[in-house]
């Protein structure tokens, strides 16, 4: 298969995670996280984001968010978001399944990100007993769209949190690669500026699978250990899931691995940024391209073998990993120069 930018989970196993897996793949160890990967896996993140925050492991990001969420809810609560975040649009009513019914509350965006006003709105709207309470605010960062969300907004809906009784929680699939477009340190961009629940994603940053469930408020993670086990989450040989955390911290990959994902899509996004009837949709921050193109530029790429998604907007997505080829990327940037300078507009 040539390399594809529909999608992140497209790409393989970065080589740091894969050693990091191999290193732990022989001899016994203890089950269930109490061997010495898990330990050090969890130290390392406590020494990445300069905190002694709570870790937990988990195969995938439905389950690191529905569960966190779920500890941060009771059944009678709501969850505030945006009208494209994951929780709402993917994940096929988990968060509501694990919360016993905590409902998702959302507000239109029309760039994936929330606003304090539109927060403000939805948890103050009602106050009766009818109504389900506010209880949970949850953000993307990246969003679904694309975009960052700089330290200075994180900061303000931290405080809008703070002053109506809410906790906020961060969806962070593509969390390194916000950090690399931010260049600002793990420890800023959550708790330092206000994020009281962080799920930070391994897969789409090279791992085979994994990611983490951090609490910087500790008092939240009360039991969450027991959500895992009910859920499915807890794995017997938990050491493959957090080996490659340390070692993906220590060599840099995980920031390597972001920072070049996040370049491809730049040079994508340069490259055809003068083409007539192809418009980018977006400032490109992270590692997501969307592309606004006619019908037939779009039947085009996909009779030339390429496969994209077209959603958020009617735009087409494209997405780059930690292992995206410049030949490739610049194969796709030439066929969508070949279509749009040659088909009937």
């Amino acid at each position: 298969m040539q390399q594809q930018f529909s999608s992140d989970n497209l790409a393989g196993i970065c080589p740091t995670a894969w050693e990091a897996m191999a290193e732990a793949r022989t001899g016994h160890a203890q089950p269930y996280g109490e061997d010495l990967w898990t330990s050090r896996s969890a130290d390392a993140f406590r020494e990445l984001f300069e905190t002694e925050c709570e870790v937990f492991f988990v195969f995938n990001g439905t389950a690191a968010n529905s569960l966190a969420l779920a500890s941060l809810c009771q059944s009678y609560h709501s969850v505030i978001c945006t009208d494209t975040a994951h929780i709402e649009t993917d994940e096929c009513g988990a968060p509501e399944f694990f919360s016993n019914g905590s409902k998702i509350m959302v507000a239109k965006s029309l760039d994936g990100k929330l606003t304090s006003e539109a927060i403000e709105a939805i948890a103050t709207q009602r106050k009766d007993i009818h109504f389900p309470k506010p209880r949970v605010v949850s953000i993307t960062q990246p969003t679904e769209t694309g975009r960052v969300y700089s330290l200075d907004e994180t900061r303000a809906l931290a405080e809008t949190c703070s002053r109506l009784g809410l906790s906020l929680h961060m969806d962070g699939a593509r969390f390194a690669n916000a950090c690399a477009s931010l260049k600002c340190s793990p420890a800023e961009m959550t708790w330092r500026s206000g994020v009281d629940v962080l799920c930070f994603g391994g897969t789409k940053n090279g791992m085979a699978m994994g990611e983490a469930v951090l609490f910087f408020d500790r008092s939240l993670a009360t039991d969450f250990a027991y959500r895992c086990k009910q859920a499915g989450q807890l794995a017997s040989k938990m050491r493959y899931l957090a080996a490659p955390w340390a070692r993906m911290f220590e060599t840099g990959a995980w920031l390597a691995n972001a920072r070049h994902a996040n370049a491809s899509a730049r040079r994508f996004a340069q490259a055809i940024e003068d083409l007539p009837g192809v418009n980018v949709m977006s400032p490109v921050q992270a590692n997501a391209v969307f592309l606004r193109m006619n019908e037939a530029v779009s039947d085009f790429l996909r009779a030339r073998g390429w496969h994209f998604y077209t959603f958020i907007g009617g735009g087409a997505r494209f997405m780059f990993a930690w292992d995206a080829q410049a030949d490739q990327v610049d194969a796709l940037a030439r066929d969508i120069r070949l279509a749009a300078t040659s088909l009937p507009t």
